[in-house]
């Protein structure tokens, strides 16, 4: 079995990549850094002993999302699992946000998934099977203070994976949102909460691999997590 997670060297994706990987799963991976791709790489196949693929790339520009799914098609003939994690957050409101704020957002959180999805598509398509958890949040259900074009972006991510399932449910293909509320990263380094107030990362994972073990006659459509004591 093979799986591909974009932003995966950290947070949610790692733990991702790391629940996966247990179960025996080959992995294949992105990021900016060159470095934690290689720390990665030598981890996971060293813990494992699975073939891990990895290359940095920029998501936020189409031609290096479209040659990391080239890379991968060229070392894999078929994928089973497509889990679209990359995506940024910049905090602010929309009227007081800096400009460009909603086209980086939109070009990391949305049309990255976007593209990577239709490049993969076919080799899913080709064997009638597959599934794609995309990314989302609760800023995808509800409009927070300061969550400016973070939220749009995320809506919108929603919205995409709302077609997707409409599109695919007869192709054998499974899509599921994944909206996590608050999850420790490295995004709330030096936040001064009790770890409990947060959920982990591991915690997220534990839900897609759920999704991903029901049958052919089954789809969790979407996955909605919360910190037990509510929302930040």
């Amino acid at each position: 079995m093979k799986i591909i997670i974009t932003g995966a060297t950290k947070g949610i994706g790692r733990a991702i990549a790391e629940k996966f990987a247990s179960e025996g799963f080959d992995v294949a991976v992105c990021a900016r850094s060159e470095a934690d791709l290689a720390t990665f790489k030598k981890d996971f196949e060293g813990k494992y002993g699975v073939e891990v693929l990895t290359k940095s790339t920029d998501m936020r520009k189409k031609t290096e999302v479209l040659a990391f799914a080239d890379f991968v098609r060229k070392h894999w003939g078929e994928v089973d699992c497509l889990v679209n994690n990359a995506g940024i957050f910049l905090p602010g409101s929309v009227q007081e946000e800096a400009d460009g704020a909603l086209e980086n957002m939109m070009e990391t959180n949305l049309y990255s998934a976007y593209h990577f999805t239709r490049a993969l598509l076919p080799t899913m398509l080709a064997k009638g099977s597959g599934h794609i958890f995309n990314m989302c949040s609760i800023a995808s259900q509800i409009a927070y203070p300061n969550g400016g074009s973070y939220s749009i972006s995320k809506f919108a991510l929603l919205g995409f994976s709302k077609v997707l399932r409409e599109e695919l449910k007869t192709k054998g293909i499974k899509v599921t949102a994944i909206l996590p509320g608050a999850t420790w990263s490295d995004s709330w380094a030096g936040a001064d909460f009790p770890e409990s107030r947060l959920m982990q990362a591991s915690d997220i994972a534990i839900a897609v691999w759920a999704a991903w073990q029901m049958s052919p006659a089954a789809v969790v459509e979407e996955i909605v997590v919360r910190p037990q004591l509510g929302d930040l």
